[in-house]
């Protein structure tokens, strides 16, 4: 008899653990993807995840004559990216949540025939996939123009790249690095001679590498600890990387592997006395980089707690790094005369490019670089301030 209600009691509990199980399962916040691609009958449409290790399936289905689909997928709670793909025509997509993602398109035009609604990020991708295709179109007429030498080419190609970039740049990266969209926007390619290669370049380029990062920043405050946003940092600190051995290599042979790489995104400023500043040349100490403008609300408020942080710790290791967009430079002189750190001042303001570079949205705004010259946290990001610090200075 004892031995059956232990039975019952150790059986009753197992359902109890599956009804758990079941519940959070059934709970668990899902994205839907839904639509239809007509005179796609009887074709296989696949819904694929484009992972970091490349394209994985998700789910398919063999379309009836409607052409009407229906996917859904776990949120993953960060930006992720997936593709609607019958052979070769896709449909890019992105998701983070819960939306409701409706794709309406006919086969065999759906890469650039589609309609999307349901998501302003998707609709964005939208419009930059429909900009990428223009811009191969204005490559390939270049390269078959017969007026056109080898060199007229390059430059020309050149030319158009530059246009392209900038307009990313400004009107999808910079103004708001955070979103799926902007990452999307750091991996388009376009066919070069034979090659795919990318439009943003973080392997040659500093300015691309600078895009890359700033992406990558924004990424750190907003979903930390994703995998696409250590990916972006990877990328850019070897891009950092390669783009100094390239400007290295026609001095001197050197080494790779003693190049010194941080995910640091350097800044050069001169500060109240007229000496130039490098953000990097204070490697071996933690430092504060703060963005701030004196002429704001709370300013004196804000500097007597940094006066404190200084004198508390700077003994142990402890710099601030204080970069003004003040736009009257004698007023930033006079607030800054008495100070004990590197105040410096960015004549650009408020369209500073430091700013983009950090994706700074605010003011006041800082970050926490580590004695390696390793950009650490942003303020968004620290819950205790000291404790942060001691332990930084260790």
């Amino acid at each position: 008899m004892r031995m059956k209600k232990t039975f019952t009691r150790v059986f009753s509990m197992a359902l109890f653990v599956v009804a758990i199980l079941n519940f959070t399962a059934c709970n668990k916040q899902k994205f839907n993807v839904n639509g239809t691609i007509s005179e796609a009958k009887d074709s296989i449409l696949y819904f694929e995840n484009m992972s970091l290790n490349g394209p994985e399936v998700v789910d398919s289905v063999r379309l009836n004559a409607d052409g009407v689909f229906h996917f859904s997928a776990n949120a993953t709670g960060s930006p992720e990216f997936y593709r609607l793909r019958i052979a070769g025509q896709i449909i890019n997509v992105a998701a983070d949540s819960t939306e409701n993602i409706t794709i309406k398109a006919a086969f065999p035009t759906m890469s650039d025939g589609y309609e999307v609604s349901g998501s302003e990020e998707c609709s964005k991708i939208k419009e930059l996939a429909l900009m990428q295709m223009r811009l191969q179109t204005q490559i390939d007429a270049i390269a078959k123009s017969p007026d056109l030498g080898v060199d007229a080419v390059e430059d020309s190609v050149a030319k158009v790249l530059d246009v392209y970039k900038n307009n990313v740049k400004l009107n999808y990266i910079f103004k708001q690095p955070m979103k799926a969209y902007a990452y999307f926007a750091l991996f388009q390619t376009v066919v070069l001679g034979d090659a795919n290669v990318l439009i943003f370049n973080p392997r040659s380029s500093s300015a691309d590498v600078k895009v890359f990062a700033a992406v990558a920043t924004s990424w750190d405050t907003y979903y930390p600890q994703s995998l696409r946003g250590e990916n972006l940092h990877n990328i850019a600190i070897a891009g950092m990387k390669n783009v100094r051995i390239i400007h290295n290599e026609a001095a001197q042979s050197i080494d790779a592997d003693k190049v010194d790489v941080s995910g640091l995104i350097d800044i050069a400023l001169r500060d109240n006395k007229g000496r130039l500043r490098r953000l990097k040349e204070l490697k071996g100490r933690v430092v504060m980089l703060d963005f701030h403008l004196f002429a704001g609300e709370g300013s004196l408020k804000r500097i007597m707690m940094l006066r404190d942080l200084y004198n508390k710790y700077h003994a142990m290791g402890f710099e601030i790094y204080q970069v003004s967009v003040d736009p009257d430079e004698h007023f930033w002189k006079q607030q800054t005369a008495a100070l004990p750190w590197i105040s410096v001042r960015d004549e650009a303001g408020v369209r500073s490019s430091n700013l983009v570079s950090y994706n700074v949205q605010s003011l006041p705004t800082f970050f926490l670089i580590d004695r390696n010259n390793v950009l650490q946290k942003r303020d968004a990001q620290i819950k205790d301030l000291d404790a942060t610090l001691r332990a930084m200075l260790k």
